[in-house]
C-alpha cells in the first residue's frame, strides 16, 4: 500500500510540474508562434513591395538585394523567436559565427567572386547588353550573376568570367557611350595628289549616313612612311555602326582610289641580276 501511495504521489507531482511548465511556457510559445507568423508575413510583404519599386530599374541587382534582405531578416526573426521561448541565443549565434568562419575559409575564391559580384551590381561598370573587353575576351554581356558574368563572343562562344577577376582588373566597356570614333588609315603614293585623295575620302564619308556631322569628320596626313603618305581618317558614328562603317569604308575607298587613279603602295622588292664575266 505504501508503494501505491508513493507512486500516486510521484504521479501527482509530475502532473503538477507539467502543469507548471505549461502555464509558464505556453504563453511564450503561443506568443513566439504568433510573432513568427506575423514576422514572416511582414517580411514577405516588405520584400514584395521593395521588388515592385526597384524591379524595373535593375532586375539583376533587385533580385540579389531582395533575396539577401529576405534571408537576413528571416534569420534575425528566428533568433528573436528562439529567445522568446527561452532558448539561449548567445551560444547559437556563436555557433553560426564559427560555422560562417569555417565556410568562409573553405570558400575563399567563391567569396571573392561574391564580393566582386556585389561591387559590379552596385557600381555598374557594365550592364547586360554591353560589349566589353576583359580577361582577354571581347563580347556582349548576356548575364550578370552574383558569382560569374557570362559573355558571348562575336564568333558565338560563351565565356564565363568570375566576378572576382572582373572587379579586380581593368576592363573596357565599348558600349559606355552612344557614339564612338572610327580611326582608319589609308596610304597613297608619294606621286599622288594628296588634296584629291583627301577630297575623295571626305566625299565618301559625307555620302554615308552612319557618319555623324558633329563632331565633324577629319582627314589629315598622319605620317610619311617609307613608301607611302599615310592619311588618317577620324569619323564619329553611333556605337552600333562603328564596325560596319569601318569595313565598308575600307572597300569603298579602295574602289574610289582605283577609279580616281590614286595608288595604294604595297611592299615591293627590286632584284638586280649581274652577269658574271
Amino acid at each position: 500500500m505504501e508503494d501505491l501511495f508513493s507512486a500516486d504521489g510521484r504521479a501527482t507531482e509530475l502532473v503538477d510540474q507539467a502543469i507548471t511548465l505549461v502555464m509558464a511556457y505556453a504563453p511564450k510559445v503561443v506568443l513566439a508562434i504568433i510573432t513568427l507568423i506575423v514576422g514572416m508575413w511582414l517580411i514577405n510583404r516588405f520584400v514584395r513591395l521593395l521588388d515592385s519599386k526597384l524591379g524595373k530599374k535593375d532586375p539583376t541587382l533587385n533580385t540579389f538585394l531582395c533575396g539577401l534582405l529576405s534571408a537576413v531578416l528571416k534569420i534575425l526573426l528566428l533568433i528573436s523567436v528562439a529567445s522568446m521561448v527561452g532558448i539561449a541565443t548567445t551560444s547559437f549565434i556563436a555557433i553560426i559565427g564559427a560555422a560562417g568562419l569555417a565556410i568562409g575559409l573553405a570558400l575563399q575564391g567563391s567569396l571573392g567572386n561574391f564580393a566582386g559580384g556585389v561591387l559590379i551590381l552596385i557600381f555598374k561598370p557594365f550592364k547586360v547588353g554591353d560589349v566589353i573587353e576583359a580577361q582577354g575576351y571581347l563580347g556582349s554581356v548576356v548575364e550578370i550573376s552574383i558569382l560569374y558574368t557570362i559573355v558571348n563572343t562575336f564568333d558565338n562562344r560563351r565565356i564565363i568570367i568570375p566576378n572576382g577577376d572582373l572587379s579586380n582588373s581593368s576592363l573596357t566597356n565599348l558600349s559606355a557611350y552612344p557614339t564612338r570614333r572610327c580611326d582608319i588609315s589609308f596610304g597613297i603614293g608619294y606621286g599622288d595628289d594628296i588634296d584629291k585623295a583627301k577630297a575623295t575620302i571626305k566625299r565618301l564619308i559625307e555620302e554615308d549616313e552612319r557618319a555623324l556631322k558633329d563632331p565633324e569628320p577629319m582627314v589629315v596626313v598622319g605620317g610619311l612612311g617609307d613608301s607611302s603618305v599615310n592619311l588618317t581618317v577620324r569619323a564619329w558614328t553611333k556605337s552600333a555602326d562603328l564596325w560596319p562603317f569601318y569595313w565598308d569604308m575600307q572597300e569603298r575607298v579602295k574602289k574610289a582610289f582605283d577609279a580616281e587613279g590614286i595608288s595604294i603602295p604595297f611592299p615591293q622588292r627590286d632584284v638586280h641580276m649581274y652577269k658574271a664575266d
